[in-house]
């Protein structure tokens, strides 16, 4: 199942799930993704640019799709794993 993301705290631990089940650190990420294991960390932690967005998820080979907001409460993170 995909994951529905409404929140920086939902993306952060999408992008830390993804890059786990990849059995990648965050050193891994960050060299993969051309930037430096903190910035990765701070992505992880809810805070980060877009840049450093769209370089993690290049990196983890996932794309981001932005539909309308359907109805009801998105499940938290790990309610989907």
């Amino acid at each position: 199942m995909e994951p529905i993301v409404r929140s920086e705290k939902q993306l952060a631990a999408a992008i830390r799930r993804f890059r786990r089940l990849a059995d990648m650190t965050q050193g891994d990420l960050a060299t993969k993704a051309s930037k430096r294991q903190a910035t990765i960390s701070n992505l992880e932690s809810g805070s980060g640019t877009l840049e450093t967005l769209f370089a993690a998820l290049g990196a983890l080979e996932l794309e981001i799709v932005v539909r309308r907001r359907s109805r009801g409460r998105a499940p938290d993170m790990g309610d989907l794993f």
